[in-house]
């Protein structure tokens, strides 16, 4: 069945590339996300916005074009692969490791431009993150270090949650297991109780938050996978409706009311993202483009969230947010 879906897909935009046969002069960007262009559209527009502060315009000077995974993992290679066949002058990867490791292993020569998470280092997509080598440059998201703030701050916002859960997603199972040690390591330091849960479909996401009531766990963490960013307004809205407080890694989360997100500006990563590939069409090569690290991290809280779970926000906590939600 998945295999008929992804020959449909493919075989849809193949009429796109007739028009853009007559576009020849128009440098192409391949555009591979692993999740749906819906809940990633800000992300996009923030990644043209890099695009535009360097001169270049879809549609005008610069063509695009898109493959979205629709969450199939499976659908990654043939998708990086038909890019490939189409001459496209730049490769451009969105949604964690798994579309950048297809389009890595569908060609050594065509340039790609990342955003990933975890260490793309140790996962053999890059020499380094200051010379990276090869064809692929971008932004790396280095979690780890951040779990301890993330549960620091837990202690302060839900003091009486000695037992939390993490939830993670089994279809991408080397972040799911990097995330996983990461955070099991912070809630050792903590004396927190960790609960593993895994989800990798809308209605296991259903199925975990009525998990989660039933065990009473105090508070949950929602692992960063670029599925749960796709699923966010699900996700927040199984938070409110079990009353159960949540962490998230990303701002967006928190703008759609979610109690509380720590983590780096994924619009500012894409933006990034945007001007690095910008630097290659103009000539510049990915083995000669460091991999970008973030510089600057979001800490929001919504305090109408907060309020709804009878939960007070420390006074310290406030004081050193970023943006607060009322």
């Amino acid at each position: 069945m998945r295999r008929r879906e992804l020959l449909l897909v493919v075989g849809m935009i193949a009429a796109g590339h007739e028009v853009r046969a007559q576009q020849s002069a128009m440098p192409v960007i391949g555009f591979l996300g692993s999740t749906s262009p819906g809940p990633y559209a800000p992300f996009v527009a923030a990644f043209r916005q890099g695009l535009n502060e360097a001169g270049y315009v879809e549609g005008q000077n610069v063509a695009i074009e898109y493959r979205w995974a629709e969450g199939h993992f499976d659908w990654l290679p043939a998708l990086a692969a038909d890019l490939v066949a189409r001459k496209i002058d730049v490769i451009v990867t969105s949604g964690g490791p798994a579309p950048a490791r297809a389009a890595k292993d569908a060609t050594a020569t065509v340039p790609i431009v990342s955003v990933v998470g975890g260490d793309p280092v140790a996962d053999g997509l890059i020499a380094s993150l200051a010379r990276p080598g090869g064809n692929l440059t971008g932004v790396t998201f280095m979690m780890a270090e951040l779990e301890p703030k993330r549960l620091d701050l837990l202690s302060e916002l839900v003091p009486q949650a000695r037992v939390i859960a993490l939830l993670v997603n089994p279809n991408d199972a080397p972040l799911a297991e990097r995330t996983i040690r990461d955070v099991q390591e912070a809630a050792r330091t903590n004396a927190r109780q960790l609960q593993i849960l895994k989800a990798g479909t809308e209605r296991e996401i259903d199925a975990v938050f009525a998990t989660i009531a039933q065990l009473q766990i105090g508070a949950v963490f929602v692992g960063a996978d670029p599925f749960f960013s796709s699923r966010r307004e699900q996700l927040v809205a199984l938070a409110a409706q079990y009353a159960v407080p949540a962490f998230y890694e990303w701002r967006e989360f928190a703008a759609a009311g979610g109690l509380i997100s720590y983590g780096p500006s994924i619009t500012a990563a894409y933006r990034q993202v945007g001007i690095y590939t910008a630097k290659i069409l103009n000539g510049a090569k990915p083995a000669d483009l460091p991999v970008q690290q973030p510089t600057k991290f979001e800490l929001v809280i919504n305090l109408k969230t907060a309020k709804a779970l009878g939960l007070t926000v420390p006074p310290a906590i406030l004081a050193r947010a970023d943006e607060v939600i009322e």
